[in-house]
């Protein structure tokens, strides 16, 4: 949180930014006796200096302490992955701060386990000013939060969520409309900026230590970079499996059998009678003592 601001929309203002951003590439990145910080050091430096208010920014967004803990962590492990672009980054803690938020507000919190309910302040005040805060869109509270609680001007909030300035303006001022409906007081910016300074303020909410984030990140990064490698390899194995076992050609289907009807039953030759016999004599008799043509023979 910075420096409140009494105008509704003010001009920026050199003392409210300065100290709000970190540079470290590789030029900058230096530690107090001048040797250049290795990409641990830069890290956990961004880490000190940034962490604890995200995790204070994080709980206005989310009004849950686990979840503001977990959004900073998450976007810092994200960090670590993309270091050199972080490191090299105008705007270090501007990057941080745009990337916690996103994982602060991400839509897949919504199936999360039913145990995920909001943690409340024990002041009624607080209280009921961080109900009136959940209640407002996720878009209108991140501006609100941005302009109102961490102090940046109006263009700067409309670059950081990624919006247009007559946008960002809009949705400042049904924000406060939203605000000022439930708690009459807080329609004056000034009072409202120090009641959200106090709600994130009076919370204990401490951040883990840099390098267990940067651990954390690396194991992750393992463990989704062999899991990919696996799948890769089944589908490989997959695929190769069934080119061998595949048929190369067409294979004409082969028609079922049916049964034929109307067709005479063929008789069962069997042992012929007397009759038979002696008529099979005489035919072999006549046939070898008849005519030629009967019983050819061989010239």
């Amino acid at each position: 949180m910075t420096n409140s601001h009494a105008n509704p929309l003010p001009s920026p203002s050199e003392d409210r930014r300065s100290g709000a951003n970190v540079s470290l590439t590789r030029d900058q990145a230096v530690d107090e006796t001048g040797t250049p910080l290795t990409p641990a050091q830069a890290f956990d430096a961004l880490y000190a200096f940034c962490a604890p208010a995200l995790v204070r920014q994080a709980y206005l967004l989310t009004g849950r302490h686990e979840r503001a803990r977990e959004s900073v962590e998450q976007a810092f492990q994200l960090a670590w992955q993309r270091w050199p672009e972080v490191a090299h980054d105008r705007d270090p803690a501007g990057w941080m701060r745009a990337t916690v938020y996103e994982c602060a507000l991400s839509p897949w919190h919504r199936f999360r386990r039913r145990g995920d309910t909001p943690d409340p302040p024990s002041d009624p005040a607080d209280r009921a000013l961080q109900s009136a805060l959940l209640l407002i869109p996720p878009s209108y509270r991140r501006t609100l939060v941005l302009y109102d609680g961490v102090g940046l001007d109006l263009p700067e909030t409309a670059a950081e969520t990624e919006a247009s300035t007559p946008a960002a303006a809009n949705r400042l001022m049904h924000a406060r409309e939203a605000l000022a409906a439930r708690l009459p007081e807080l329609a004056d910016p000034a009072e409202l900026h120090r009641r959200l300074v106090r709600l994130a303020s009076t919370e204990r909410l401490g951040a883990g230590e840099p390098a267990g984030v940067r651990t954390t990140g690396e194991r992750r990064t393992r463990f989704w970079t062999r899991s990919a490698i696996a799948f890769t390899a089944t589908i490989i194995g997959a695929t190769t499996l069934t080119l061998r076992t595949a048929p190369t050609h067409y294979l004409a289907p082969v028609s079922p059998g049916h049964a034929v009807h109307g067709l005479p039953v063929q008789g069962m030759l069997g042992p012929l009678p007397p009759e038979a016999l002696k008529l099979r004599a005489e035919l072999r008799k006549e046939a070898a003592g008849g005519p030629e043509r009967l019983a050819p023979g061989v010239r």
